[in-house]
């Protein structure tokens, strides 16, 4: 299979934090994905700590296998933090303290000077970076201005839809997205919102070389089991050629 699954661990820490517990571990989420299939392990360090914590990038960074995208803010905090545990990739993202998860994509074409200079900062600390962003054609070129490795492609519209029109309207918006930013030379990927039933019409992209699912997965392991789970959606995604 083409499609690299990433599976993010953040909620399986937001149980956690909950309680202010040590399980369940998110450590241990992501070794047990890693058996399932997963090719990588995606964590937000939120500014705020809400669920992942600094412990867990330290001992994450040691013990993930395949890669490690670590989500973060265009801040210098952050990129000091990365430059510190050095992760596969880092994927800027917005942040709000006050949002329940993130509300939408990267605003790039609107401030192209700060973040690239963020983007100069890890990549001389050799350190690949992708934007999240929403499927916009402006925002893809202002991706490639800023020399982005990647980008990821925000799905919340699509995932949303509240009928079949706006959802074909919205996969169209990803699909153009997609095969831009493929042939503008960056990687592609997709997340936000993906589930057990929505997912396979975003993994028929042929130009999305990665999908970064978290909730719908920790959610479903609540019930299931952690590598049932993955598993699961990885066979989704074989399936949707």
């Amino acid at each position: 299979m083409g499609q690299r699954l990433g599976v993010n661990v953040d909620h399986v820490a937001t149980l956690r934090q909950a309680r202010r517990t040590v399980y369940p571990d998110p450590v241990t989420a992501a070794a047990m994905a890693e058996l399932a299939g997963a090719r990588q392990i995606t964590i937000h360090l939120r500014e705020d700590r809400r669920h992942i914590q600094d412990r867990d990038l330290r001992i994450l960074r040691d013990t993930v296998q395949t890669l490690l995208n670590l989500e973060m803010a265009a801040t210098a905090e952050m990129v000091k933090i990365a430059y510190e545990y050095k992760p596969d990739v880092v994927t800027l993202v917005p942040e709000r303290r006050e949002e329940l998860t993130t509300e939408g994509g990267l605003e790039v074409a609107g401030q192209r000077e700060s973040i690239a200079k963020i983007i100069k900062n890890l990549k001389d600390g050799e350190i690949a970076v992708s934007l999240f962003i929403d499927p916009d054609l402006d925002q893809v070129r202002a991706s490639h201005k800023v020399n982005a490795d990647r980008i990821e492609l925000h799905t919340g519209r699509y995932c949303e839809a509240r009928n079949e029109k706006e959802r074909a309207r919205e996969l169209a918006r990803i699909v153009d997205a997609a095969k831009a930013s493929a042939k503008l030379g960056m990687g592609v990927a997709a997340g936000h919102g993906l589930n057990y039933d929505n997912v396979q019409a975003i993994a028929r992209i042929q130009e999305i070389d990665e999908l970064n699912i978290g909730h719908a997965i920790v959610a479903r392991a609540v019930l299931v089991g952690f590598e049932r789970a993955v598993r699961e959606m990885l066979e989704l995604m074989r399936d949707a050629g």
